[in-house]
């Protein structure tokens, strides 16, 4: 019993902590002076219905260009510490992976169905960002879905590495020539107003917040199928 006073003693200290935390809370019934006035500016000076995606790819998308960045810098340091254990390349892909377990016929069949669907899902939510909740993060995160739903139907499956390597550095380099171009023809780094607003509400609308949202998407995707990839046997 003496051994356990300390684990119970943390256990109750947690437990009043948490309980005067919802005890205490009450629910906000308006949105604070900064929530208003982003609520208010997005859909006025960026044509963006989606608040939190103008925010993140106009107000804050030096913020949004620095965790790329961090993920960028995770899936170099997986492929660092991870690189080593690759097998090797020589031989088929039938001999290299004849140990692997096979997946059943409905997971391979299930697969062949829901990932084009997954696909267009992706870019559903990817170019549909700056009018309904989603974006570039959003997409990307499902694009990387499919290839983990393809690695685990058919362990053989072998992602281009190159390929999603090149497209990556190629979608940050022009997302970070997009925000160039703002400091150049708008009012700012990332500044979205270099293409015209559109009408209001409109697909084709928003400035640049679509370009940047199929670019931040796509770098997303790149860099998290190189993850999940380079964590197989």
């Amino acid at each position: 019993m003496i051994r356990r006073l300390p684990t119970i003693v943390a256990i109750v200290s947690f437990g009043l902590v948490f309980a005067s935390l919802v005890i205490g809370y009450t629910e906000q019934q308006s949105a604070r002076p900064l929530a208003e006035s982003y609520i208010r500016l997005v859909p006025q000076e960026l044509g963006a219905p989606n608040v939190i995606t103008g925010i993140l790819l106009t107000y804050r998308a030096f913020d949004t260009l620095g965790e790329v960045a961090v993920l960028f810098m995770v899936a170099a340091g997986v492929g660092l510490v991870l690189g080593g254990e690759r097998l090797p390349q020589s031989g088929s892909l039938a001999d290299r992976f004849d140990g692997a377990r096979p997946s059943s016929e409905i997971v391979q069949t299930g697969t062949q169905i829901l990932v084009p669907l997954i696909s267009l899902f992706a870019a559903y939510i990817i170019m549909n960002g700056h009018l309904t909740a989603g974006g570039g993060f959003q997409g990307g995160a499902v694009i990387a879905s499919g290839v983990l739903l393809m690695l685990l139907a058919y362990p053989q499956y072998r992602p281009d590495l190159e390929f999603l390597g090149i497209t990556e550095s190629v979608a940050g380099a022009l997302f970070v020539l997009t925000g160039i171009a703002g400091l150049v023809g708008a009012g700012g780094f990332l500044d979205n107003r270099i293409l015209p607003l559109g009408q209001f509400g409109a697909f084709f609308s928003a400035g640049a917040i679509p370009v940047l949202s199929a670019l931040l998407g796509i770098k997303v995707g790149c860099e998290l199928s190189v993850i999940l990839d380079r964590f197989r046997p």
